[in-house]
């Protein structure tokens, strides 16, 4: 496990965290650090753990093994009303009875506030997340995003340290999801503290994070920044988890202390340097790399590269519109390869069967340990 640690002063500190359901060993030892005003993500497949650890740091589930601290506070045995975190929940949790104002100021009940005092903190809450004017509407009348927008307003007003946020937009139609994605990464910056997600949606994920932490089986796989993530996964397993990726066979061929040759199926001998590197790899072995459809390109009519060249044949495509995804498979490969090129202004769309030259690069492979 890789654990790329937390820069800022971390908030939120996780030591050998486990928990166990009867039998079952929902997390296994996870250890990491959450940085302070950081939007830190879980993402990984249901039943990985995410959601039972972030109700862990929520207070909702006792810990069977390991420490957790918030802001500096061992949080063994405190209640999660006593914790400086607030929670959004995938159902938002609206009361239906209360009006839009109601709703937001229900935690400020027991606070000691004058009315006013309440009022002007409710409607900085819902000026913070967009609804300015909303607060004499009945809760049931809002829309989805409206009732996100709420959910998050009341749970800002009470002013945790760190708010936790369990799929918050999943309910969300595609269009108002994105839309919702972007607001909420401006929401937190402007508010400043520490969000902490669940999302099963790696693109949701790699939009809103500043760092990602991939789950799999209670375990933490890889924690570190969308774009390390992205282009240099430390296992198969995530790489085929964070968006789209290619997998071939390759065979070392020659090492040094710094490079290694790998001949790789369908694409030729590359020369691979030290940032590429995970370590294991030996003459002779044949072992998995990877390589993504953007990092290749199929070369049309009449252009020429200075990269690498391979052959085959369209097997397949996916017109998006401004993208289109063919499957192309190489000469002397089992398996299509997945290539994205982009439709600019007089690049026709190939056909199925035709002859495709392939480009690729050597910093483009992915080598897997």
């Amino acid at each position: 496990m890789r654990d790329t640690r937390a820069e800022a002063t971390p908030i939120i500190t996780l030591d050998k965290v486990g928990k166990y359901y009867g039998d079952f060993h929902a997390l296994r030892g996870i250890s990491a650090e959450i940085g302070q005003g950081e939007f830190f993500s879980l993402l990984g497949p249901s039943g990985c753990g995410k959601t039972t650890l972030l109700r862990c740091i929520a207070g909702f589930e006792d810990l069977s093994s390991g420490q957790l601290a918030i802001d500096g506070r061992d949080m063994a045995g405190v209640p999660a009303n006593r914790r400086p975190t607030n929670m959004v929940f995938q159902s938002y949790a609206i009361f239906p009875h209360l009006s839009v104002a109601e709703n937001v100021g229900f935690g400020l009940r027991r606070s000691g506030l004058s009315k006013a005092e309440k009022s002007a903190k409710v409607d900085a809450a819902l000026g913070m997340v967009g609804l300015k004017g909303y607060g004499g509407r009945a809760a049931q009348a809002l829309s989805g995003g409206q009732r996100q927008r709420v959910a998050l307003a009341r749970a800002l007003i009470l002013e945790p340290k760190v708010l936790l946020l369990d799929e918050p937009l999943s309910a969300l139609d595609k269009k108002l999801r994105d839309q919702m994605q972007m607001e909420l990464r401006r929401l937190q910056r402007q508010v400043g503290i520490t969000f902490v997600l669940v999302t099963h949606d790696q693109e949701e994920a790699l939009i809103m994070s500043d760092r990602i932490a991939v789950m799999f089986d209670g375990q933490i796989a890889q924690l570190d920044t969308p774009q390390i993530l992205y282009r240099r996964p430390v296992s198969r397993q995530v790489g085929e988890f964070i968006g789209v990726m290619n997998f071939l066979p390759a065979r070392a061929t020659v090492t040094d202390e710094k490079h290694i040759e790998v001949e790789a199926a369908g694409l030729g001998r590359a020369v691979i340097g030290p940032d590429q590197l995970p370590g294991g790899w030996h003459p002779g072995q044949t072992q998995s790399i990877g390589i993504r459809p953007e990092t290749m390109s199929i070369l049309f009519e009449g252009e020429t590269t200075d990269r690498r060249v391979a052959t085959g044949i369209v097997e397949d495509l996916a017109y998006y519109g401004d993208m289109t995804y063919y499957d192309v498979r190489l000469d002397g490969v089992d398996m299509p390869m997945t290539i994205s090129m982009k439709n600019l202004v007089g690049r026709p769309v190939l056909e199925r069967g035709t002859q495709a030259r392939v480009a690729w690069d050597a910093r483009s492979l992915v080598l897997f340990a």
